[in-house]
């Protein structure tokens, strides 16, 4: 009888165990990321720096947060998912005209994305 209720108790406990979901680990940093590590952070914990901190940022509004943002990027209402980050990191200043991030963009757009996936990785 007892043998019974373990038997169920661990099917139940393991049940419960499969079924909560699993927090996806961030990705490795590209190694495209390095032009952005210059100015950005990308841990929970990071000071902003020269550029705000990007830990987070899917999702995120655009200019929302304690960096000083330009104008442009505070009013671009724009929500950062995958499509808006790439073509942001292809080209800053058609995405958002008139931001102050002194970055011509990268041209590969494979690499655009490779950092766009690591930045939506980030949770």
């Amino acid at each position: 009888m007892r043998e019974g209720y373990f038997l169920r108790f661990f099917c139940v406990v393991a049940g419960m165990a499969m079924s909560a979901p699993l927090a996806a680990a961030p990705m490795a940093k590209p190694p495209a990321f390095a032009v952005c590590a210059a100015c950005h952070a990308t841990t929970p914990d990071a000071r902003k720096g020269i550029g705000p901190n990007l830990y987070g940022i899917s999702g995120r509004k655009a200019g929302a947060g304690s960096f000083a943002y330009s104008p442009a990027m505070k009013s671009s209402g724009i929500a950062w998912d995958r499509e808006k980050l790439t073509a942001f990191i292809i080209n800053p200043r058609t995405v958002v005209p008139g931001n102050k991030m002194p970055f011509a963009g990268q041209k590969n757009p494979k690499a655009a994305a490779e950092i766009a996936d690591y930045l939506i990785s980030l949770k």
